[in-house]
């Protein structure tokens, strides 16, 4: 008759029974309270019967108990295939999704599963599925996403030095030095119409789902302005964009600070921004942005979330129709200040 392997002596029924409560997964719980009746001087065979296994099972237990504590009654993973992609080969089409392609050389202008597909094959003599090698891309933290717009002229040094130094100047800017808290605002518009945008929508594989689209021409503006720090917002609904209706977007905005507070409120150069005409009260300084650069404004982004949630895929009957359908989405936007400050905050401006 062979000699039962021995628990190691470490550990003892009450602590193997105190885990087994403590334990999330269920055939961990089972195999410490069967290894437990053996502390107790239990036999292997009660043992089995508690675990609903086989001696020889129990005997795999003790030897994984024995090896690696508790955490050795945890089911492994099974490794599964070995990937066809090496380091070496991820690192490589990392770096290929990073630069993009190169249209007169690759002869696409954005990469798509099959391209990278084709570029594997022909660089590495590597078959991979369009499903396995869109896993591995995930793997590698890349996702399918909507580009956003740039300046074909913008000056990046002009974005970096902006980024890097204005903080510190509005922050010693004369309005401030008394000592009175800066708020961090932006400020855009936007034109919704009736030539509305279909947006992107959930539909079966195969099938190509349709919205209604209108051509009439329409159209009002929406002057948002959001402070993403406190997650409030100010903004008027006007028929178009001029000097007049920027000063009455800038009162609403004076409204919207904090008593006491001093708004720094950042938007781009256009005409009725920087017009000698406008009216900017004394709670605010206008801050110009780098020409070309909407992307460090977060307002472009809030227009996209506006657009995509509640403007797009609609028929506006009448200008009437325009003003509601504005209106409601913007007070939607200040019901959810968590949105205002996910979408708004900006690292380089609130540091």
């Amino acid at each position: 008759m062979s000699i039962p392997v021995a628990l190691r002596p470490d550990y003892d029924a009450v602590r193997l029974r105190q885990l087994a409560r403590r334990s999330k997964d269920a055939p961990q719980t089972r195999r410490l309270l069967a290894l437990a009746v053996i502390y107790e001087g239990g036999s292997r065979t009660q043992a089995a019967e508690i675990g609903g296994v086989s001696l020889q099972t129990v005997r795999d237990w003790v030897l994984r108990f024995n090896a690696h504590g508790p955490d050795g009654l945890l089911d492994g993973k099974a490794p599964g295939q070995p990937s066809i992609l090496s380091d070496a080969h991820r690192q490589r089409l990392s770096e290929m999704i990073e630069s993009g392609p190169i249209p007169a050389v690759h002869g696409v202008v954005r990469w798509r599963l099959a391209d990278l597909m084709q570029w594997l094959w022909e660089e590495y003599r590597i078959r991979i599925s369009k499903q396995t090698l869109s896993r591995e891309l995930r793997s590698l933290s890349f996702r399918k996403l909507s580009a956003r717009p740039r300046h074909h002229a913008r000056s990046d040094a002009a974005v970096a030095a902006f980024k890097k130094t204005s903080p510190r100047v509005w922050r010693r800017s004369r309005p401030t030095r008394p000592g009175r808290p800066i708020e961090i605002w932006f400020a855009d518009e936007a034109r919704i119409g009736q030539k509305n945008k279909i947006t992107r929508r959930w539909a079966k594989r195969g099938t190509r789902p349709s919205a209604p689209r209108d051509l009439r021409t329409a159209s009002a503006y929406i002057f948002g302005a959001i402070c993403p720090a406190q997650g409030k917002a100010a903004g008027l609904v006007l028929p178009r964009c001029t000097t007049e209706a920027m000063s009455l977007h800038l009162a609403e905005i004076s409204q919207a600070v904090a008593p006491g507070a001093h708004a720094v409120l950042l938007l781009d150069q256009a005409g009725w921004h920087v017009s000698r005409k406008l009216k900017v009260p004394p709670n605010i300084t206008l801050v110009p942005l780098p020409a070309m650069a909407p992307e460090l404004n977060p307002v472009e982004n809030i227009w996209q979330f506006i657009r995509e949630n509640w403007i797009s895929n609609r028929i506006f009957t009448s200008y009437t129709d325009i003003l509601d359908h504005c209106c409601a989405a913007w007070n939607k936007l200040i019901d959810q200040p968590w949105t205002i400050m996910s979408i708004g905050l900006r690292e380089w401006a609130h540091q």
